[in-house]
C-alpha cells in the first residue's frame, strides 16, 4: 500500500470519488479513492448575557487555512425544543442572545485547534439589553422579554391548581404550619462530556451518534430543523459515560455537526468542554417554596397549601414539566385529603435548567420532610413513627388523581428504623451527632409521551435462528443504569435461556423499534412490558412446534436451564437450539414483536397528564451525621435506604443505582450549586457563572462517601414486568431532607436551604448562641401573579376527575351532606 492509502472495504455503497462512479465491491488501494477526513467543529459563545445580534462577519475566519465553513444563525431558520410548547432554541442564535454561553456561529476546520483559533477570528457586533438576574428580577421586569411567548413578561409558565377546598382543610384543623425552603440549583457533572459525530452515508443519507438518552425526540427534532425526511436520518445512541438527565434534551451541536456533514459532504465531530458542558446545563432548577400544612392532634394531614418559584434560565427546555414537577407528586406519599398547588417558572438569563435525576420532585420533597420534621417535634411525635402512620394507601387514587398501586413505604420505613438503631439514636445521642429520617415516592415512567399521540412508548423486536441465537431490537438507551442487563434478563427468563444466549442491540433509530428514551425511570417497565409481550409470542411459537414433535398440546409445553419439555412426560425434551430449528422449520424465519403504552390516567382535567405513573416506587431513608460545632463541618458515617423496588430484576446493579442517588443526593445536601456572580461594571458587569469547571464546583468523592446499608424491599407491582419497579431516581429524593433533620437532631439548628454547608451552620449556632430563632433559609416569598386555580373535586369527596369552576368548591366543604343527597 502506497504511503496515505486508504483500504476501500467490500459491500459499501457506490460513491462518486472525483466525479466518476467507483464500483465499490472490491478491495482497492489508491489515494483517489480515499474516505472523506473527519473534520472538527466548535462554536463561539456569546460573552453576554442578554443581547440582540447586530451582525457577525466571519470573512477572516473563513480565510484561515483549515477551516472548511463557518455556521451561523441564517443557516438554520428552524427551531426546536423538547417540549411540543417550548419550542424557543435555535442551533445557532440569529438574532437574540439570552445567556453567556448561547452558540451564535460555529467553525468546521480540519482539527480541532485550527477550529479554536478560527473561532477568535469571527467578529460579532451586539447591543446589550437588561440582564434578568433571578425569578424575583423577572417578575419585577416584564420588560425586555427574554421571549416572545410565555404567560406574561418574563414569566414562562404560571400553574394553579386546587383539589378540593384547602383553606377551609386548613382552618378545620389543629395546627397550620407555615414554612419556607430553597433549593440552589445544581448539575449532573456527568464524567463525560457531551460528543457528536455525524456523517453523511454514501446513499445520502445522515447519520449521527450521540451521547444522548433521547435518540427518538432528537431523531424527529433532527429531520424537522434540517427540513428533511426522517425516514433518510439515522440517530444512534452511543453507551453514555453518565447521563442523570443532562442528555436527555436535544442540544445545539447534534443540529450543528449534522448541518456541517450535510453541508460539506464530510464527517463532523464535536467534543464539548466541560466548560461548555456547564454553560448547556439543564440541570436542576433552583427552586423556592412556601409550605402551608395542617394537620389534626392525632398527626394526620388534612391540607397542604404549595407554592413554588422556578429559576427557568434563559429557555424552555423541560421547563413546562419541571414546573408541574415541582408539586404534582406531593400527594402520592401521604395521605393527603386535600391539596393546593401554585407554581411559576421564569425567565432568566442563564443556562437552561431541565431534568435532573428526580426531575423536579426533590425540591418539594426537601420542603417537605423537613417540614414534617418540625410537625413531629410540636406535637410530640416520633418523627419515623408519624410519617408510618400517615402513609398514603396501596390502590388508592389521591387527591389530585393519582393512581397508586402497590406501596411498600410502611416496610420501608420499619426496615430503616430497624437497621439504623433509629429508636436508641433520635435525640439520645451525644452533642454534635444526630440522625435524621425522610421518605420519598417517585413514578415508575410518564403516563403520557412528550409529544401527545396514541402510539407505544416502547417496542422490541425478537429474532430467533436455529443457532438458538436471540438478538433483541429496542430503542431504549444504555446510559451506564443496566437497562441492556434489564432487556436480556427478563427475555431470557420468558424463553427458559441464559442471558449469554441473548445478544441486546439497543438505541439506534436506523433498525431498532421506537423506544422514547432513557428519562423518568421509564426504561425497566415499558421496555421490559414490551420484551416480555415479544418473548411469550416466541414461545408460543416454539411451543406450537415443541408440542407437534412430542405429540402434547402446546399448553404443556415447559421452557427451562436452556431446554425444552413436555410437562406430562419429563423425558420428552430437547435443547432450546433444537426447539428453535424445529419452529424455524413450521413457520419459517422466526420474529415476534411486543409493544407498552401505559393505560390511560384517571384524570380528567386539563394538566391530568402530568404525573400519573404505571406504577410509583418508595423510599426511606435514616442519615447519621456529625457537626463539627467550632467549624460548621458535617460529616456523614453512615446512610441507611430503604427502596420499594417491587421485585429485584438483578441485585448488583439495584444497588448500584441506589447508592448512585445517595452519593449525587448528599453532593446536593452538603455542596453542590450551580451559581452565577456579577463581573465588575469595568469588565462588562455581565451575569456570569461563578464556577464552570470541576476544579471549582464542589462534588463530593470517594473520600466524603459514608457507608450505605441498602436494603431493598420487595412487593411486586401487577403492572409491572415481573413485578420491578424502577429504582434509577427515587431513592435521590430523600437523602437531602434526612441530612438537614440530621443536623438538627445533632446541634438544634435548622437549615431550611440546600446546599447545607459549614457556613450556614456556622451562622445559625451563632443565631441560637445569641437566643434568636436558630435556623438559615429563606425569609421571604416574593408576591407572584398566580392564575385562577383550576378546581377538581377529590375522588373522596364524590369528584369524576373533571375541572369545574372556583365558584362550586363549597361543595367539598360538605361531603356528608353531599353524599346524603
Amino acid at each position: 500500500m502506497s504511503a496515505g492509502g486508504t483500504l476501500r472495504v467490500v459491500g459499501q455503497p457506490r460513491r462518486r470519488v472525483d466525479g466518476r462512479a467507483k464500483a465499490t465491491g472490491q478491495i482497492r488501494f489508491a489515494d483517489d479513492l480515499a474516505l472523506p477526513r473527519m473534520l472538527h467543529c466548535k462554536m463561539l459563545r456569546s460573552p453576554h448575557p442578554h443581547a440582540l445580534i447586530e451582525s457577525i462577519d466571519a470573512s477572516r475566519a473563513l480565510a484561515a487555512p483549515g477551516v472548511h465553513s463557518v455556521l451561523s444563525g441564517r443557516d438554520f431558520p428552524l427551531g426546536f425544543g423538547i417540549m411540543p410548547v417550548s419550542q424557543d432554541e435555535f442551533p445557532l442564535a440569529p438574532e437574540h442572545v439570552r445567556y453567556v454561553g448561547d452558540p451564535v456561529a460555529a467553525v468546521v476546520a480540519k482539527d480541532e485547534k485550527t477550529a479554536a483559533e478560527a473561532l477568535e477570528l469571527i467578529e460579532v457586533k451586539y447591543r446589550l439589553l437588561r440582564t434578568i438576574a433571578s425569578p424575583e428580577e423577572a417578575l419585577a421586569n416584564p420588560e425586555p422579554r427574554i421571549h416572545t411567548y410565555g404567560e406574561q413578561g418574563n414569566i414562562h409558565r404560571n400553574l394553579s391548581y386546587e383539589f378540593g377546598d384547602v383553606e377551609e382543610a386548613l382552618a378545620s384543623a389543629d395546627h397550620v404550619f407555615e414554612d419556607l425552603f430553597f433549593f440552589e440549583g445544581s448539575t449532573h457533572l456527568a464524567l463525560e462530556q457531551h460528543a457528536a459525530l455525524a456523517t453523511v452515508e454514501g446513499d445520502g443519507k445522515l447519520t449521527l451518534w450521540s451521547s444522548t438518552q433521547i435518540p427518538h425526540y432528537l431523531h424527529r427534532a433532527l429531520g424537522r430543523v434540517l427540513e428533511m425526511p426522517a425516514a433518510q436520518i439515522r440517530v444512534i445512541a452511543c453507551p453514555n459515560g453518565g447521563g442523570f438527565g443532562g442528555k436527555c434534551d436535544m442540544h445545539n451541536h447534534e443540529f450543528v455537526v449534522c448541518k456541517a456533514a450535510l453541508k460539506l459532504g464530510r464527517p463532523v465531530k464535536i467534543c464539548l468542554t466541560r466548560e461548555e458542558v456547564f454553560y448547556m446545563h439543564r440541570g436542576r432548577h433552583p427552586v423556592l417554596m412556601k409550605l402551608r400544612t395542617g394537620v389534626t392532634k392525632g398527626g394526620k394531614l388534612t391540607g397542604i397549601h404549595l407554592q413554588t418559584l422556578l429559576d427557568g434560565g434563559g429557555y424552555g427546555s423541560y421547563g413546562p414539566a419541571s414546573t408541574f414537577y415541582s408539586g404534582v407528586l406531593t400527594p402520592i406519599t401521604y395521605e393527603l385529603p386535600r391539596f393546593k398547588f401554585e407554581a411559576c417558572r421564569t425567565f432568566t438569563n442563564k443556562p437552561a435548567c431541565g431534568p435532573k435525576r428526580g426531575h423536579g420532585t426533590p425540591q418539594p420533597r426537601f420542603g417537605q420532610e423537613v417540614q414534617l420534621d418540625k410537625i413531629a417535634e410540636r406535637l410530640g411525635f416520633d418523627p419515623a413513627q408519624l410519617r408510618l402512620n400517615m402513609v398514603a394507601p396501596a390502590d388508592s387514587l389521591t387527591a389530585n388523581w393519582l393512581r397508586v398501586g402497590s406501596s411498600a413505604l410502611a416496610e420501608c420505613i420499619r426496615q430503616v428504623v430497624e437497621r439504623s438503631g433509629w429508636n436508641q439514636k433520635h435525640r439520645k445521642l451525644p452533642a454534635g451527632r444526630g440522625v435524621g429520617i425522610a421518605c420519598s415516592a417517585y413514578m415508575s415512567g410518564a403516563g403520557l409521551p412528550i409529544y401527545w399521540n396514541k402510539m407505544p412508548h416502547s417496542g422490541v423486536q425478537l429474532m430467533l435462528d436455529r443457532s438458538g441465537q436471540v438478538t433483541i431490537f429496542c430503542g431504549a438507551t444504555e446510559i451506564g443504569q443496566g437497562s441492556d442487563d434489564v432487556l436480556a434478563a427478563m427475555v431470557a427468563e420468558v424463553l427458559g435461556i441464559g442471558t449469554s444466549d441473548v445478544r441486546c442491540i439497543s438505541g439506534d433509530t436506523g433498525i431498532t423499534p421506537i423506544d422514547l428514551g432513557s428519562y423518568s425511570s421509564r426504561v425497566t417497565v415499558m421496555m421490559g412490558n414490551a420484551a416480555i409481550q415479544a418473548a411469550e409470542r416466541a414461545r408460543a411459537l416454539l411451543a406450537n412446534a415443541a408440542a407437534e414433535e412430542f405429540d402434547v398440546s402446546p399448553e404443556q409445553i415447559l421452557f427451562g436451564a436452556g431446554r425444552v419439555f413436555a410437562a406430562s412426560d419429563t423425558a420428552k425434551s430437547m435443547s432450546f437450539v433444537e426447539a428453535t430449528a424445529h419452529a424455524e422449520s413450521k413457520f419459517g424465519t422466526l420474529g415476534t414483536v411486543g409493544s407498552y403504552r401505559p393505560p390511560k390516567p384517571p384524570g380528567k382535567y386539563k394538566g391530568a397528564g402530568v404525573g400519573p405513573s404505571p406504577a410509583y416506587s418508595y423510599s426511606a431513608c435514616v442519615v447519621e451525621a456529625d457537626v463539627e460545632e467550632a467549624t460548621g463541618w458535617i460529616s456523614v458515617p453512615k446512610i441507611w435506604i430503604a427502596h420499594d423496588i417491587g421485585r429485584v430484576v438483578n441485585p448488583a446493579p439495584a444497588r448500584g443505582q441506589i447508592i448512585g442517588s445517595v452519593y449525587m443526593g448528599l453532593g446536593e445536601a452538603l455542596m453542590e450549586e450551580q451559581v452565577f456572580r456579577r463581573l465588575p461594571p469595568k469588565l462588562s458587569g455581565a451575569l456570569v457563572h461563578r464556577i464552570p469547571s470541576m476544579l471549582e464546583y464542589k462534588s463530593i468523592t470517594s473520600m466524603d462517601m459514608p457507608e450505605v446499608e441498602v436494603l431493598l424491599v420487595e412487593e411486586p407491582d401487577p403492572a409491572c414486568p415481573f413485578g420491578a419497579k424502577e429504582v434509577g431516581q427515587g431513592p435521590l429524593l430523600p437523602v437531602m431532607p434526612a441530612l438537614a433533620n440530621a443536623v438538627y437532631d445533632a446541634v438544634g439548628v435548622r437549615i431550611d436551604e440546600l446546599p447545607i454547608t459549614p457556613e450556614k451552620v456556622l451562622r445559625a449556632l451563632k443565631l441560637k448562641r445569641e437566643g434568636r430563632t436558630a435556623r438559615v433559609g429563606p425569609e421571604h416569598f416574593p408576591k407572584v401573579p398566580y392564575p385562577e386555580p383550576i378546581f377538581v373535586l377529590p375522588p373522596g369527596e364524590g369528584g369524576d376527575g373533571n375541572s369545574s369552576r372556583l365558584a362550586e368548591r363549597s361543595l367539598s366543604a360538605k361531603p356528608k351532606e353531599r353524599a346524603a343527597s
